[in-house]
């Protein structure tokens, strides 16, 4: 409790200094170019009355999560086996440099140029830019394994579920945190994309109708709202997860 008193208060005057430098910016610049917190607050306000920041906020969470659990999955499964594997790892190898250099704009125009501006292709065009990277740190997480607990778990001839849950996953713990805090925050930014190029809802669409318009405080509000759901996730439900299965150490 003395610990986490002082650290509660860094991180209040932190935001505290945050907000302050924005509205002092805002004063110094001009409030067209970057209005301040009172200025975006009245626009949060007057999307909710009409529930429209409801709704696509809602639509792109919605987006967020099917994409980061469909590339979670993939890519976590490909880059064990990878990690284990070497004939696999030498096989796929050159797939995942090409897959981590490709633009993200060039695989999200060619997923609606072959499979039309719908629902499918933004998901799968955001799955794609993020299996590489979580392949590649979860086959870094499969190599680092401890041949000694392996061995020990042969030795006793442990059931296969058994030593995949008790010896194999709380060793990949922590790279499957890093795989999915990273890829947290990189898909929301690409589905931002997928959305300002070809979708009619959610917040990428709706930060394109607030540019055309140059409506710099519609712009902040729904990046502010989005940002602080994402905190939320990470304060709520990725940090306690963390502590929480970490306790095996």
């Amino acid at each position: 409790m003395e610990k986490s008193s002082p650290n509660a208060i860094i991180r209040v005057a932190s935001i505290i200094i945050f907000f302050g430098i924005w509205q002092l910016s805002s004063l110094y610049l001009d409030i067209d170019l970057l209005p301040g917190p009172k200025e975006v607050y009245s626009k949060i306000i007057s999307e909710s009355e009409d529930y429209e920041i409801y709704y696509h906020t809602a639509v792109t969470l919605k987006r967020v999560f099917l994409s980061f659990l469909i590339a979670m999955f993939i890519g976590t499964f490909v880059g064990i086996y990878m990690g284990r594997n070497q004939k696999l790892n030498t096989f796929l190898d050159d797939w995942l440099i090409l897959g981590l250099n490709v633009p993200a704009l060039v695989i999200i125009i060619l997923c609606y140029v072959w499979f039309g501006l719908n629902e499918i292709a933004a998901i799968l065009a955001v799955s794609l830019n993020k299996i590489p990277m979580v392949a590649v740190i979860m086959r870094e997480g499969a190599r680092s394994i401890e041949k000694d607990y392996i061995d020990v778990a042969k030795f006793y001839k442990i059931s296969g579920n058994k030593f995949f849950f008790k010896v194999i996953l709380p060793q990949l713990f922590p790279y499957l945190l890093s795989s999915a805090r990273s890829g947290l925050s990189l898909i929301w930014k690409i589905v931002l994309v997928v959305e300002l190029l070809g979708r009619s809802n959610g917040v990428g669409f709706k930060l394109f109708g607030f540019f055309q318009f140059f409506d710099i405080s519609g712009i902040l509000a729904y990046t502010l709202v989005f940002v602080v759901l994402i905190i939320f996730v990470e304060f709520i439900l990725v940090r306690p997860f963390e502590k929480k299965i970490s306790m095996w150490r």
